[in-house]
């Protein structure tokens, strides 16, 4: 139901590792692993998260984690 909204419809990822400030690798996940993606575009955080909230993992008992990409 997103339309247009959608830049990138995401994949699936794999089980993640963080590279921790002092150079170590723990491949454990992290405090909160990432299952997938999708990018959207959004007017604001609001709005991004009202789009998310018919995300279909949801009905399966999932949760959605919603953040603003950053320019660099």
């Amino acid at each position: 139901n997103l339309g247009d909204a959608v830049v990138d419809g995401g994949r699936p990822l794999g089980m993640s590792s963080t590279v921790h400030s002092d150079g170590s690798v723990s491949a454990d996940g992290g405090s909160n692993p990432a299952s997938g993606y999708s990018h959207i575009i959004a007017d604001n955080l609001v709005q991004a998260l009202d789009m998310a909230k018919g995300c279909p993992i949801l009905k399966a008992g999932g949760s959605v984690e919603v953040a603003e990409a950053m320019e660099m």
